[in-house]
């Protein structure tokens, strides 16, 4: 049996985990297994989307300790892999699967691969997983022969599929008596995305950085990605120098991502940078500097003053968008 494990964001099932519960249906008719899901506070309808991913069954928890303690999280995991006999567990490689799969690895003795790329390549008991290595310029084929197994998933490396699938769920109790953590959670905070799509899940990107000049000039870049219903971001100097918030800043520093589309708007593109965009499916770059090095990873380049075309560009895709309609 594969267990994947499933986080609930903002009343919505995650992206990341979605693509998790379609990996996992995919090795379980490679292996004629089943799936098996556990959430933490889900809904009647957030059950269903799980399902319709592709889950045969969800343990329900609803358990406050999991809601940010890896701790507690590896714990509960750990009870739901023994309780259900999973040889193979899923999870994103987010920040609770960066968090959670190195110690559930510890604990189950369990061979890990994190942040694969792609469908294993399944050779008897061993499990053959690919995924990036030197900030994505490789990949590495990594073997897994332990009776255990553990993969997480570099997010938006996989499509989501929803089928007409239904899952029986059962509700599943924690015993995390004898378990504690040193962790106090006194506050969260949540970052407001503007009911944009949080970074790491999300498919369409618009970026900038100190070719702005100022964060005053920040809103041809909100615009543009209003006009596209993408999410913003930045570059880590824009962020060091509080043009933007933190959470926006994307490289090997910041959040790594993965969208479809990523729009990058007076970047030179250091290597820094490169490493956490150079997962996007298509690069679109807008600088004034013909020899500046995103250029040569991008798929598409503008040379000219952003000032100057991004606003024009805006306005070309609302005037497509009114002709469509």
């Amino acid at each position: 049996m594969i267990l994947v494990y499933v986080e609930i964001n903002k009343g919505r099932v995650k992206k990341a985990s979605l693509e998790c519960v379609n990996y996992a249906s995919k090795i379980a008719e490679l292996t004629g297994s089943s799936v098996t899901a556990m959430v933490n506070h889900a809904d009647a309808s957030q059950l269903e989307e799980i399902g319709k991913a592709g889950a045969n069954k969800i343990l329900s928890i609803k358990n406050d300790r999991l809601n940010s303690d890896g701790i507690y999280i590896s714990a509960a995991i750990e009870q739901a892999v023994k309780s259900e006999n999973a040889k193979v567990v899923i999870f994103a490689f987010d920040i609770t699967g960066k968090a959670v799969a190195p110690r559930l690895s510890a604990r189950l003795r369990a061979g890990l691969v994190a942040g694969a790329v792609d469908y294993p390549v399944i050779n008897g008991t061993s499990f053959e997983v690919r995924k990036n290595v030197f900030s994505g310029k490789a990949t590495a084929l990594y073997s897994i022969t332990s009776d255990i197994k553990i993969i997480s998933l570099l997010p938006n490396s996989f499509p989501v599929i929803l089928k007409n699938n239904h899952a029986s769920v059962s509700d599943f109790e924690i015993d995390f008596s004898g378990i504690s953590s040193p962790i106090v959670v006194k506050e969260t905070k949540t970052n407001d995305s503007g009911g944009m799509a949080p970074l790491p899940e999300a498919e369409l990107v618009v970026s900038a950085g100190r070719g702005l000049k100022g964060p005053e000039n920040w809103g041809m870049v909100e615009d543009l990605a209003k006009s596209l219903g993408a999410t913003t971001a930045c570059s880590r100097p824009v962020a060091d120098m509080h043009w933007r918030p933190h959470h926006e800043h994307v490289g090997q520093t910041g959040v790594a991502i993965r969208p479809n589309l990523y729009i990058a708007i007076g970047i030179s593109g250091a290597i820094q940078h490169l490493a956490g965009v150079n997962g996007s499916k298509t690069i679109v770059v807008i600088n004034n500097d013909k020899e500046a090095p995103f250029f040569k990873s991008a798929d598409y380049g503008v040379i000219g003053d952003a000032f100057s075309i991004v606003p024009k560009l805006t306005a070309a895709i609302k005037k497509f968008k009114i002709n469509q309609n």
